[in-house]
Formats: C-alpha cells, structure tokens, sequence
C-alpha cells in the first residue's frame, strides 16, 4: 500500500495537528480511534494525520480557519 503523500493527499504530524486543532496527542490519538480524523502511515512508520480530516473536523466544529503555510506536507516539494 503506498502512502497518502505519494497519491497527492496532504497530511501533518501528530504533533501539528493537535497544535491546529488546540488539543492533546492524547485527544488526536481519541479522536483517531473514534473515526473522527483519518490517517496514513508512511513508509519509515510514522502515522500522520490527513488535512482533509481535519479540515472537516474544523468545519463541524467552527469556521474553517487558514491553513496555508502551516507546515502541511505538500508531494513533490
């Protein structure tokens, strides 16, 4: 199975995305388990979280905030 980044998907760490979203990893692990944000792991392991996923966790949540340039993996960069 190839890797979200490879099919053009954008995706952040862990980390960034419970910056984003104001939260704790524990609370992004949470909401991951709950179905509420999807991820992908890629090649070296690492599990990262889908922008897409937390774009539409924002949305149910409160206005759409900006997301460009906050560090979110762009392929071919």
């Amino acid at each position: 199975m190839r890797g979200a980044e490879s099919q053009g998907r954008r995706s952040l760490l862990i980390d960034d995305a419970a910056v984003l979203l104001g939260v704790s990893r524990r609370t992004i692990y949470y909401r991951i388990r709950e179905g509420q944000l999807e991820t992908v792991r890629t090649l070296g392991g690492s599990q990262r979280v889908l922008l897409g996923s937390i774009e539409q966790l924002l949305r149910q949540r409160r206005r759409l905030p900006d997301l460009a340039g906050f560090g979110a993996f762009e392929p071919g960069l």
